[in-house]
């Protein structure tokens, strides 16, 4: 009995996820061709939507490792060992993510890492087509996608057995999916925007305006105007500023504010109203960023919104991933590790089951819905916690007392970020375990303001009375 051939897939969007897919199907000898509306960015550079750099943790190594791409991404990549917290009075902490330098994130260039990932597919066997912007999708027996070329004008078609869509947030294959049958979309606003900054590489800050502590660095060859291997955060109750290490050593400032009251981006409406914010409340970072104003004006305010679906397939003809079945906010650094784990459980299912595409579509929605909608939640649940919590003396007492349980208890209790972060435990089994542990922390830490106000003895009875061990 002869294995039925494989199927030739056609792939909307060629950005993180897109890229990814493509590799490891055309790795498993799928016939794959990519369909990418944004220019080649090996002639016409990165043209990025969204540009908030990657944070890649265990799940998107994952699957890099998988398409062999781990040691040239790393190559691209700065260790972040935790958040360094920027107090309103000029003091900093770092708080570690982990317990040490083996539990880290790294920060990437979006624009970088999707060459390598566009390259890494190529070599696998995989065709982009790039400048192609969906138009029309019909699905009847099989699919005909109508492209146009956006440096020409021309019209492209292409039929296929099914489509795969990995275009991202504002997806067109499905908005061409929801003509053929409604998929239940909410788009839930998050009522919060930001606009991106930047903190130049020190051999590249105008002389002028190099802080003291900054010409110092300069002045032993460092390239970091500060500390290089952390995640920076500058707390500041209902809005904040964080700042993410480049490899050439500048930093992506990213400035996060209400869409009204005061301050928003209703008050903070141009360039001389954001450094007056910044001199009040970011007052360190000001010389910091010689380009304020500017990079202000320039640059526009991003929406940050979560997307539900109540379907994210047609049968066996349409399928969605990544960004275009489920967009988060960006506060957990889960967004793109989440589709990077779409990709590989997504290509295993067609490997495997590439001859009854309904059931393979029902199924990957049925195993990766309850871990999309999973960190949704917990990405909202960690914007409150970035811009307000790490300021906060229960929160920290919570997270030391964690930090101590996890000590005494591995098996039991992990933090709920370590889950997140550094294992592939389901989202959704991580989020549920991290409501217990929270419950337990609250009920332990109730009344008191110090590590050494908690009966340790009785904290261990109710973790071995409340968590099950992970072994």
């Amino acid at each position: 009995m002869h294995a039925m051939p494989k199927p030739a897939i056609a792939l909307v969007g060629g950005g993180l996820v897109g890229a990814l897919l493509a590799t490891l199907l055309a790795r498993r000898g799928f016939a794959v061709e990519v369909f990418e509306r944004r220019p080649d960015p090996h002639q016409a550079g990165y043209l990025g939507g969204r540009s908030i750099n990657l944070a890649l943790a265990e799940r998107g190594l994952h699957g890099l490792r998988l398409a062999g791409l781990t040691d040239e991404v790393m190559r691209l990549a700065v260790m972040m060992r935790g958040r360094m917290v920027h107090h309103r009075d000029g003091h900093s902490e770092l708080l570690r993510y982990g317990r040490d330098d083996s539990e880290v994130i790294w920060s990437i260039s979006r624009g970088r890492l999707n060459i390598a990932l566009i390259d890494a597919a190529e070599s696998a066997g995989a065709r982009f087509h790039f400048s192609r912007r969906l138009e029309t999708a019909l699905f009847g027996q099989g699919v005909k996608l109508r492209f146009r070329d956006d440096l020409d004008g021309s019209a492209h078609e292409h039929t296929a057995a099914f489509v795969l869509g990995a275009d991202g947030a504002g997806s067109a294959l499905r908005t061409a999916m929801q003509l053929e049958r409604p998929l239940g979309e909410r788009i839930e606003e998050l009522g919060h925007g930001y606009k991106e900054l930047e903190i130049p590489a020190l051999p590249d800050f105008p002389a002028a305006t190099l802080p003291t502590a900054a010409a110092e660095k300069l002045a032993r060859g460092e390239a970091f105007a500060i500390e290089r291997n952390a995640l920076h955060i500058w707390p500041r109750g209902a809005y904040m500023c964080i700042a993410l290490p480049n490899a050439e050593g500048s930093f992506t400032v990213t400035l996060f504010l209400p869409s009204q009251g005061d301050p928003s981006f209703a008050t903070v409406d141009g360039p001389a109203a954001a450094r007056a914010l910044f001199e009040r409340d970011f007052a360190d970072l000001v010389p910091l960023i010689p380009e304020l104003e500017t990079d202000f004006a320039t640059n526009p305010v991003g929406v940050l919104a979560t997307l539900y679906l109540d379907r994210w397939h047609l049968d066996g003809r349409a399928m969605l991933l990544g960004d275009a079945a489920h967009a988060i906010v960006p506060f957990h650094g889960q967004g793109m590790n989440c589709g990077f784990e779409d990709a590989v459980e997504l290509a295993e299912l067609l490997d495997e089951h590439h001859d009854d595409l309904e059931w393979t579509f029902a199924e990957f929605e049925r195993r990766r819905r309850p871990n999309a909608e999973a960190i949704a939640a917990m990405a909202l649940e960690n914007y409150v916690e970035m811009r307000d919590s790490v300021a906060d003396a229960g929160f920290l007492l919570r997270r030391e007392l964690g930090r101590v349980l996890a000590e005494r208890h591995p098996q039991r209790f992990v933090p709920r970020y370590s889950m997140v972060t550094f294992t592939r435990m389901p989202y959704a089994r991580a989020f549920a375990r991290g409501a217990t542990q929270d419950a337990l922390l609250r009920d332990l830490t109730q009344g008191k303001s110090r590590i050494d106000e908690i009966d340790l003895t009785h904290a261990d009875v109710r973790v071995r009375e409340n968590l099950t061990s992970l072994t």
